[in-house]
Protein backbone atom coordinates (compact mmCIF):
# COMPACT_ATOMS: atom_id res chain seq x y z
CA UNK A 1 0.00 0.00 0.00
CA UNK A 2 1.20 3.43 -1.03
CA UNK A 3 1.56 5.14 2.14
CA UNK A 4 2.77 8.93 0.54
CA UNK A 5 6.25 8.57 1.32
CA UNK A 6 9.33 7.58 -0.40
CA UNK A 7 11.53 4.78 1.09
CA UNK A 8 15.06 6.01 1.70
CA UNK A 9 18.16 4.28 3.06
CA UNK A 10 19.03 3.69 6.44
CA UNK A 11 19.87 7.41 8.24
CA UNK A 12 22.91 5.96 10.00
CA UNK A 13 24.42 3.28 7.47
CA UNK A 14 22.42 3.96 4.50
CA UNK A 15 21.79 0.56 3.87
CA UNK A 16 18.94 0.34 1.23
CA UNK A 17 16.52 -2.16 3.07
CA UNK A 18 14.51 -0.19 6.14
CA UNK A 19 11.74 -1.33 8.12
CA UNK A 20 11.37 1.25 10.60
CA UNK A 21 10.14 4.77 10.23
CA UNK A 22 10.33 8.01 12.44
CA UNK A 23 8.36 11.18 11.94
CA UNK A 24 9.46 14.37 12.88
CA UNK A 25 9.21 18.05 13.18
CA UNK A 26 10.97 19.98 10.76
CA UNK A 27 13.13 22.06 12.73
CA UNK A 28 14.71 18.23 13.37
CA UNK A 29 16.78 18.64 10.53
CA UNK A 30 18.64 21.02 12.50
CA UNK A 31 20.11 18.38 15.18
CA UNK A 32 21.21 15.79 12.27
CA UNK A 33 24.52 15.02 10.83
CA UNK A 34 24.91 16.72 7.52
CA UNK A 35 21.99 19.59 7.37
CA UNK A 36 24.21 22.31 6.88
CA UNK A 37 22.54 23.84 3.79
CA UNK A 38 18.72 22.39 4.27
CA UNK A 39 16.60 25.24 4.59
CA UNK A 40 14.17 23.45 7.68
CA UNK A 41 11.90 26.31 7.21
CA UNK A 42 10.79 25.36 3.70
CA UNK A 43 9.57 21.82 4.42
CA UNK A 44 6.20 20.96 4.17
CA UNK A 45 4.75 18.20 7.01
CA UNK A 46 7.13 16.10 8.85
CA UNK A 47 10.74 14.37 8.32
CA UNK A 48 10.73 11.00 7.95
CA UNK A 49 13.68 9.12 9.06
CA UNK A 50 14.12 5.37 8.13
CA UNK A 51 16.02 2.53 9.95
CA UNK A 52 16.97 -1.03 8.93
CA UNK A 53 17.13 -3.98 11.38
CA UNK A 54 20.16 -3.62 13.12
CA UNK A 55 19.93 0.01 13.46
CA UNK A 56 16.41 0.09 14.86
CA UNK A 57 17.71 -2.09 17.76
CA UNK A 58 20.87 0.27 18.55
CA UNK A 59 18.20 3.22 18.32
CA UNK A 60 15.89 1.11 20.43
CA UNK A 61 18.11 0.69 23.14
CA UNK A 62 19.56 4.24 23.07
CA UNK A 63 16.09 6.09 23.58
CA UNK A 64 14.38 3.51 25.86
CA UNK A 65 17.13 1.47 27.48
CA UNK A 66 19.86 4.73 28.02
CA UNK A 67 17.91 7.48 27.24
CA UNK A 68 20.02 9.30 25.00
CA UNK A 69 18.94 10.91 21.69
CA UNK A 70 19.88 9.56 18.17
CA UNK A 71 19.45 12.48 16.45
CA UNK A 72 22.57 13.83 15.91
CA UNK A 73 24.48 10.52 14.24
CA UNK A 74 21.37 10.10 11.50
CA UNK A 75 22.36 12.18 8.34
CA UNK A 76 19.62 14.30 7.26
CA UNK A 77 20.50 13.61 3.29
CA UNK A 78 18.99 10.02 3.96
CA UNK A 79 15.97 11.86 5.03
CA UNK A 80 12.71 12.19 3.62
CA UNK A 81 10.76 14.99 3.54
CA UNK A 82 9.28 17.61 1.07
CA UNK A 83 10.19 21.08 0.08
CA UNK A 84 8.04 23.53 -0.65
CA UNK A 85 8.56 25.02 -4.42
CA UNK A 86 10.66 27.73 -4.48
CA UNK A 87 9.85 30.84 -7.41
CA UNK A 88 12.09 33.39 -6.00
CA UNK A 89 14.62 32.95 -7.94
CA UNK A 90 11.98 32.89 -11.01
CA UNK A 91 10.14 35.94 -10.04
CA UNK A 92 12.74 37.83 -8.52
CA UNK A 93 10.38 37.98 -5.71
CA UNK A 94 10.89 37.16 -1.75
CA UNK A 95 8.66 34.94 0.30
CA UNK A 96 7.52 34.39 3.76
CA UNK A 97 9.55 31.59 5.77
CA UNK A 98 6.98 28.96 6.57
CA UNK A 99 5.55 29.17 10.20
CA UNK A 100 6.48 25.66 11.50
CA UNK A 101 5.34 26.21 15.29
CA UNK A 102 1.66 24.72 14.11
CA UNK A 103 3.24 21.23 13.19
CA UNK A 104 5.62 21.01 15.93
CA UNK A 105 3.03 22.13 18.75
CA UNK A 106 0.82 19.12 17.04
CA UNK A 107 3.71 16.74 16.73
CA UNK A 108 4.61 17.52 21.11
CA UNK A 109 1.24 17.51 21.62
CA UNK A 110 0.73 13.79 20.50
CA UNK A 111 4.47 13.29 22.09
CA UNK A 112 3.49 14.23 24.81
CA UNK A 113 0.07 11.94 24.81
CA UNK A 114 2.22 8.87 24.40
CA UNK A 115 4.23 9.46 27.14
CA UNK A 116 1.31 10.61 29.59
CA UNK A 117 -0.12 7.33 28.52
CA UNK A 118 3.57 5.48 29.51
CA UNK A 119 3.74 6.93 32.56
CA UNK A 120 -0.21 5.85 33.34
CA UNK A 121 0.70 2.11 32.59
CA UNK A 122 -0.38 1.91 29.20
CA UNK A 123 1.79 -0.20 27.02
CA UNK A 124 2.29 1.91 23.49
CA UNK A 125 4.42 0.55 20.87
CA UNK A 126 7.76 0.85 20.74
CA UNK A 127 7.92 2.75 17.71
CA UNK A 128 5.50 5.15 19.04
CA UNK A 129 7.61 5.46 22.08
CA UNK A 130 10.54 6.28 21.02
CA UNK A 131 9.22 8.76 17.97
CA UNK A 132 7.58 10.62 21.00
CA UNK A 133 10.75 10.71 23.12
CA UNK A 134 13.10 11.96 20.15
CA UNK A 135 10.49 14.13 19.26
CA UNK A 136 10.59 15.87 22.94
CA UNK A 137 14.31 16.07 23.36
CA UNK A 138 14.97 17.57 20.03
CA UNK A 139 12.87 20.03 20.14
CA UNK A 140 14.14 20.70 24.10
CA UNK A 141 17.59 20.79 22.79
CA UNK A 142 17.41 22.95 20.02
CA UNK A 143 15.42 25.42 22.22
CA UNK A 144 12.29 25.17 20.46
CA UNK A 145 10.02 24.00 22.79
CA UNK A 146 6.31 25.85 20.96
CA UNK A 147 3.81 27.27 23.75
CA UNK A 148 0.11 25.68 23.63
CA UNK A 149 -2.07 27.62 21.23
CA UNK A 150 -3.82 29.48 23.09
CA UNK A 151 -8.06 28.98 23.70
CA UNK A 152 -10.10 30.93 22.05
Amino acid sequence: MYTGKRQRPCCLCQHPETSHRLDLPPRAIEAMARSGRISWRDVIGEVSLYFCDGDWVTVRDLVLETGMNPIGRCNAACADFDLREDFDALTNASTERQDQRAKEREMLAAARETLAAFEAGESPEDRDLIEARVIQWTLEDLGAMPEPEAAD
